[in-house]
């Protein structure tokens, strides 16, 4: 007999994120790692119950790259992946990024300043690639 997969919410599988950016004579993407550090990622995370999805990226943005800036009110585009033996659908929006603060809730994680051009060396996911450059 098969092992069961559990489930998940249904919520689970609406996500957001932010591209996080700085201008420096030219844009620059914040990138920081998974969880197990394997490859380097956009902050996203589900977007909670009681949050919209433009809330949930900036609260991911603070908890898993510990930065805040301003985040645009109308989403970037969307990508879909696949997780949890479903399809995730994460809504992005871009953060010109204001403040980094040295310690954060999951610093864990590494992060890095990538110039534009490197977005497609650095981000295996082809959608969000997609998304980054034709934004800037």
């Amino acid at each position: 007999m098969g092992k069961l997969k559990k489930s998940k919410p249904n919520y689970w599988y609406n996500q957001s994120a932010v591209v996080p950016y700085r201008k420096n004579g030219t844009v620059e993407i914040l990138l920081i790692t998974t969880r197990k550090k394997k490859k380097w990622i956009i902050p996203k995370g589900i977007v909670e119950e009681n949050l919209t999805p433009l809330q949930s990226a900036e609260k991911e943005a603070f908890e898993e790259a510990g930065i805040r800036g301003t985040t645009s009110k109308k989403s970037i585009g969307k990508y879909k992946y696949k997780k949890w033996g479903n399809k995730c659908k994460v809504k992005v929006f871009a953060m010109e990024v204001n403040e980094v603060l040295d310690t954060w809730e999951e610093d864990f994680r590494e992060r890095k300043w990538v110039k534009l051009d490197k977005v497609k060396e650095e981000i295996v996911e082809v959608k969000l690639q997609k998304i980054i450059l034709s934004f800037f």
